[in-house]
């Protein structure tokens, strides 16, 4: 094992699966340059200017295109820079990639890779801060990953550049100097299935992305207080592994689930309708939701604090239970 940031494990995913397959190539605003985070800094170098595309600033073009190719048979890793921007792409996701297995029954895959950055927590405002992952949890035929961890994030984005089928890939901001343990050679991470990422037996805390590291914190502090807390992390959040989620409820048969997007219409919503649907007779109290208010990401980064779930929330809401 070695020890390298969230974002050199995703460059490390990238160059690995471009050395690995000539069809895998990248495309993106400044992705010569790095992209909108440094992740690809140097590939252009390595791969050389076909492989590692300049685009303009288009949304639509940049996913069309790679709607494009993903048909003609190449495996496109596109950038889209900030999650908020998805929007701009929703025709080419909603109507296109997503919508080509069913249409062609199954005979024309689409292995689209689309990464793009979500999350707040630097004051960058609400067009460049959302959590916008529940905009497409509505849309068959796409997959969701989000990792929470170096490791995850190499093996998770090398299993998506595998795929047949697109992938909506979240990288949160505030993760890509993230340092954690990776292994030296080639491996993946299966796509659907969730992580135990610390043990418990009196409440699961259930968290997305960069909630992950806030809810082992929390879980600390609060076995200092006794209770042992489990956390879990999804990794993929369309489709979920229900089978993970409810084996830890039935553990602990208490739950909070954490994640940064508004509370309303969340994924933490679909989490909970599961156990609700396949859990119901485990639980001993109600299931707790901790999320961001429904309002935008505010531009004043001492009202971003206040907005965003954290720590305190986080053991509060697990107290709440007992």
């Amino acid at each position: 094992m070695k020890e390298i940031t969230y974002r050199r494990a995703l460059w490390e995913a990238l160059s690995e699966e471009m050395a690995r397959d000539k069809s895998v190539f990248l495309m993106g605003e400044d992705m010569r340059e790095g992209g909108g985070f440094g992740v690809t800094v140097g590939l252009v170098d390595q791969f050389g200017p076909e492989r590692v595309i300049n685009t303009p600033i288009s949304e639509a073009a940049i996913t069309g295109c790679g709607v494009g190719a993903a048909v003609m048979g190449m495996r496109p890793v596109v950038e889209i820079m900030f999650a908020d921007f998805l929007s701009i792409a929703l025709d080419q996701i909603a109507t296109s990639a997503s919508k080509m297995a069913y249409l062609y029954c199954g005979e024309v895959p689409i292995p689209l890779v689309i990464r793009t950055a979500y999350g707040a927590g630097f004051g960058g405002g609400l067009h460049h801060s959302q959590s916008t992952e529940g905009w497409f949890v509505n849309i068959p035929g796409l997959t969701m990953v989000m990792p929470s961890t170096p490791y995850d994030a190499k093996g998770l984005l090398k299993a998506s550049i595998r795929e047949n089928n697109p992938v909506l890939f979240w990288e949160h901001k505030q993760l890509y100097r993230q340092r954690g343990p990776v292994p030296e050679g080639d491996y993946t991470v299966p796509i659907g299935r969730a992580e135990v990422k610390r043990e418990g037996k009196d409440a699961t805390v259930i968290a997305i992305g960069f909630m992950v590291d806030k809810a082992l914190r929390a879980a600390d502090f609060l076995a200092k207080e006794g209770l042992s807390v489990e956390v879990l992390d999804p990794r993929t959040i369309l489709p979920l592994d229900k089978e993970t989620i409810i084996g830890s409820v039935a553990k602990t048969r208490r739950v909070v689930i954490v994640h940064e997007a508004p509370k309303t219409g969340g994924i933490g919503a679909e989490i909970a309708a599961i156990i609700v649907e396949d859990g119901f007779g485990y639980l001993a109290a109600p299931i707790k939701r901790v999320a961001a208010p429904d309002v935008p990401v505010p531009r004043s980064q001492l009202l971003e604090k206040e907005y965003l779930p954290n720590e305190e929330k986080i053991m509060a809401a697990v107290k709440s239970l007992f």
